[in-house]
């Protein structure tokens, strides 16, 4: 279901460099056009520092601080004030189908640590968090740019996972681009921006496995694809299958939920909030909302049906 990008086995390309690793419970891919040839490394380490900055799993992280502190004012980095100021936006841009605050819900699904450590099924009983019905919205979140503070209203938590990653790449996008990068390619999980200049002079171009059939074949220049889907980020409760994506109006997994949605828009945050959204919300409601909020893309049924929303013939090749 990933989203592969270029890769290159040696010989690369003269002046490409790319770097793989893992981060943020994903796999990473990071390549470059021109500019130091060290600037794929120094992306991974960035992208740890935002990771440690912002994980659900790390109590020490700024973002899980915050939920902590819900009730009172907290002081954090820019990158992190940023991250949930563009929490809020996501939330209201899509009417609260892609509502951090479903954290509670996520863990009492039985998400309640790195996806990699959870069993592959467990007792309804060893989990504790009861979700609040309906999530609680964002909508008394209160930021203040100047000191670069926020406060969450008690009882919210806030959960990265809808907009973490492909804030974290468009953050690194330009980032590399700043550091003498032609063009750059960040792949977190999916979650991908590209900038600049390509490897050949003209497109970027994006392929994207989907659950059946052939893939697809996106073609771009700056800009991001997101994926979201049911079948990546799965697990058992009482033998029960559950999944990350949860539905704000219930706090619990949404039923029938696509197979995949992948998303093409101008921004990695916005790509993930959108797919989040659309996998929420459902094709019908995509099918108006998406060109009206500068997104496009394809959504796959459970059964394998592909459904174009509108404009995405224009990024297919």
């Amino acid at each position: 279901m990933a989203a592969d990008a270029l890769w290159f086995d040696a010989p690369l390309p003269v002046g490409v460099h790319q770097a793989s690793g893992h981060v943020m419970g994903s796999d990473l891919h990071v390549l470059t056009v021109g500019g130091p040839s060290d600037l794929p490394v120094r992306a991974h380490a960035r992208l740890e520092q935002l990771e440690a900055r912002w994980s659900r799993f790390q109590p020490a992280s700024e973002l899980a601080g915050v939920s902590a502190s819900a009730g009172r004012r907290v002081t954090v980095s820019a990158d992190t004030w940023q991250l949930i100021a563009l929490m809020v936006t996501a939330w209201q841009r899509t009417g609260g189908r892609c509502d951090a605050s479903v954290l509670p819900a996520i863990v009492a699904a039985g998400y309640d640590q790195d996806l990699g450590a959870l069993p592959r099924d467990r007792p309804a009983a060893s989990i504790l968090t009861e979700p609040v019905r309906p999530t609680p919205g964002l909508g008394d979140v209160e930021l203040d740019g100047d000191s670069l503070s926020v406060r969450l209203p008690r009882g919210v938590q806030l959960d990265p996972g809808a907009i973490g990653k492909g804030f974290a790449a468009d953050l690194v996008a330009a980032e590399l681009i700043g550091a003498g990068a032609h063009g750059a390619l960040v792949n977190v999980g999916g979650d991908l921006v590209v900038a600049g200049e390509p490897v050949d002079g003209g497109a970027w171009s994006v392929e994207l496995q989907l659950a059946e059939g052939p893939p697809v074949r996106w073609t771009l220049s700056d800009g991001a694809v997101a994926t979201s889907s049911s079948r990546r980020r799965r697990w058992r409760v009482d033998g029960e299958l559950r999944h990350h994506l949860i539905d704000p109006a219930t706090s619990a997994p949404i039923s029938d939920p696509p197979a995949t949605v992948s998303t093409v828009t101008g921004a990695g945050w916005w790509a993930e909030a959108a797919a989040t959204a659309i996998a929420v919300g459902g094709t019908a409601w995509a099918r108006t909302w998406a060109p009206a909020n500068g997104v496009t893309g394809l959504v796959e049924d459970a059964d394998g049906g592909r459904h174009l929303l509108p404009g995405a013939e224009g990024f297919l090749s």
